[in-house]
């Protein structure tokens, strides 16, 4: 499979700029999940803005939606 980089590129939410998986979402998901972590890009604008990707961190902000 190809990576369609520079499409990726237009729909990524992500603001960490000096990330080297910029546009490349299969590396970007491997890199996250083997830090038990989730990719920027599932993350709502303003917790996505605190670098905080921990899996913990998306469910807690899912919870209190409940």
């Amino acid at each position: 499979m190809e990576c369609n980089k520079e499409k990726n590129l237009k729909d990524c939410t992500c603001t960490y700029e000096p990330c080297p998986r910029k546009g490349m979402c299969c590396e970007c998901l491997k890199y996250h999940l083997s830090h038990n972590e989730l990719p920027g890009c599932v993350f709502p604008p303003e917790l996505e803005k605190t670098y905080d990707r921990s899996i913990e961190n998306f469910v807690r902000y899912h919870a209190k939606k409940l």
